[in-house]
């Protein structure tokens, strides 16, 4: 199974984890949620991330760093746990701590991997400390409004029309 996101509701208590099977059969895809414990719930193949992240019981995404989930996430300002694993998700989570809008998971120095213990601390961090949350919402401002970005869309196109290099026959 591959890790996918986790949303952590308003108690640490409640949790849905979104996880994935490879090689998933048609019947295992009709049996996409299940609540095993009672105290949370586990999703097996697709979950609609945006329509979860809009709660406001949602108190952080635990997340393996892919940049649509950062960009859904501040939409709405919600704060971010970190797992990166390769490349560019490296300095994407450094920069997202430095603006204060997420935590990332620490890894052993011996030998790279994720520690509980770290990811027990990023999630009490996300959870009880305000400024995480404060900052996410402050962020969403940006990251939430589509007319700002339609009008750098908008700019972007004509200067690209602007400044096209000529055509030469």
């Amino acid at each position: 199974m591959g890790f996918e996101e986790c949303y952590v509701f308003g108690s640490t208590e409640v949790v849905l984890w979104v996880l994935k099977k490879q090689n998933t059969s048609n019947v295992e895809l009709q049996d996409s949620l299940l609540n095993n414990s009672g105290k949370g719930l586990r999703w097996r193949t697709w979950a609609p991330q945006m329509r979860i992240l809009v709660y406001k019981s949602v108190r952080g995404i635990l997340t393996y760093y892919g940049w649509s989930s950062v960009i859904e996430s501040l939409q709405v300002g919600c704060p971010l746990v970190m797992l990166p694993f390769q490349t560019d998700q490296f300095v994407v989570a450094r920069f997202m701590e430095e603006k204060r809008v997420g935590v990332k998971v620490e890894r052993s120095e011996h030998d790279g991997k994720f520690i509980g213990e770290s990811l027990a601390n990023a999630l009490r961090s996300v959870m009880l400390e305000k400024t995480y949350r404060n900052e996410a919402k402050e962020m969403s401002k940006i990251f939430g409004d589509k007319e700002l970005h339609q009008k750098y869309a908008d700019e972007f196109v004509e200067y690209m029309e602007i400044h096209r290099p000529a055509i030469k026959d």
